[in-house]
């Protein structure tokens, strides 16, 4: 990444975090109901290694003596809680599937009621692609994030805690290798996402920007050919798809390198576990079901991590269409006429305008020292260039 190039940050994290918290707890007691199902599947899954290694110390007790009965009774159990875990994990998924499309579903409605509220300066600012693209895209990365990252994120932290207090119980001194390699994950994890979310934020605005000049260059196509500007058109749309390409080509690719790196350490871990397990093996203070247990749990604790970095990928993208669709619901609407206002009746006589200036933007005039005189019962226009 070139140092000299600049990229947007979010400005307001903690309040978009905020207003999207009051759209969730619309459903609070289905969330509630989620976090159960999250709890359940996810301790259910837990005890599958467990089990294993049981299964595998009955059957290393030496030639010709496998203890069959037990085998099939860990592996039945085994079957069995992997299915009520898969039961939970389904149930859970349609739950989260509708919470998020209601939630999506109040948003554009709020964006749109919005959008009827918001004076005209507004939209003389706002390009109309790209209000149209947080009403649809930037609304549909929100969706996609409250269906399938929040539930990743509960999962993780109760398939973290779990396996590390079974592989505690297993093995205290396998467990000393994850001190290590944990924090060395987190740290990695924190840094990358700190440079990766500038990147998410500017890749939602620039593709804001160039959805609203297709839509402007779409809808003027016949003002664009009277005045022979189809070359000028084409010029300007290749600066900002490139823009678009750029940003959405550097989001994905610098987000793209969390995953790899966590991955790494965490192998690194695994395969200090096998060596340190073998030799503990060896040394008659783990058996070989204990080892087999514990290298499971290990998978367990070191995947979430390994795909919190990309669920963290997600969330900052989610972050920064969130945070343009509130940017615009954050909007000063126009201002509603009162009972103190002044009704005019019965109006007679000329109009005289004298050097008035006006602008929608303070840094855009658009009309400067205008003066002129309207006669009674005249209609007039006051038409720019466009």
């Amino acid at each position: 990444m070139r140092r000299s190039q600049k990229f947007e940050k979010p400005q307001n994290r903690k309040g978009t975090l905020r207003q999207l918290g009051g759209y969730l707890m619309r459903y609070k007691w289905r969330l509630f109901a989620a976090i159960v199902l999250t709890i359940g599947s996810n301790l259910l899954a837990l005890v599958g290694p467990l089990l294993s290694g049981y299964a595998i110390d009955a059957i290393e007790l030496g030639t010709g003596q496998v203890n069959f009965s037990q085998v099939f009774y860990y592996a039945c159990w085994m079957v069995a809680f992997y299915i009520g875990s898969a039961g939970l994990s389904y149930v859970l998924e349609v739950l989260m599937i509708r919470v998020s499309r209601q939630v999506t579903y109040a948003m554009r409605k709020d964006v749109f009621n919005k959008l009827l509220d918001l004076p005209v300066g507004y939209f003389d600012v706002h390009q109309t692609g790209d209000i149209i693209s947080r009403i649809t895209y930037d609304v549909d990365t929100v969706n996609s994030s409250i269906s399938s990252d929040l539930i990743q994120v509960s999962s993780a932290v109760i398939t973290v805690l779990g396996s590390f207090l079974m592989m505690l119980t297993i093995s205290p001194k396998l467990v000393l290798i994850f001190a290590f390699t944990v924090p060395a994950s987190i740290l990695m994890s924190r840094y990358l996402v700190k440079k990766t979310r500038p990147l998410f934020s500017r890749r939602s605005r620039k593709l804001g920007e160039l959805n609203g000049f297709v839509e402007e260059m779409v809808s003027g196509q016949k003002t664009l050919k009277i005045y022979d500007q189809e070359e000028n058109t084409i010029g300007s749309f290749n600066i900002k798809n490139k823009e678009a390409v750029d940003a959405y080509y550097q989001a994905e690719y610098y987000g793209s390198m969390i995953f790899p790196t966590i991955n790494f350490i965490n192998n690194m871990s695994l395969a200090c576990i096998s060596v340190f397990g073998a030799l503990l093996y060896l040394a008659g203070s783990m058996s070989i079901g204990q080892i087999s247990s514990f290298v499971l749990y290990s998978r367990k604790f070191s995947g979430p991590i390994n795909e919190m970095a990309n669920i963290m990928n997600d969330l900052q993208s989610s972050l920064a269409a969130a945070e343009r669709v509130f940017a615009l619901l954050n909007e000063l609407s126009e201002a509603k006429d009162t009972e103190k206002m002044m009704e005019l009746t019965n109006v007679n006589g000329d109009i005289v305008l004298e050097n008035v200036r006006f602008s929608y933007d303070a840094n855009q005039v658009i009309i400067e020292n205008l003066s002129l005189q309207v006669e009674a019962g005249k209609l007039i226009a006051i038409v720019g260039p466009t």
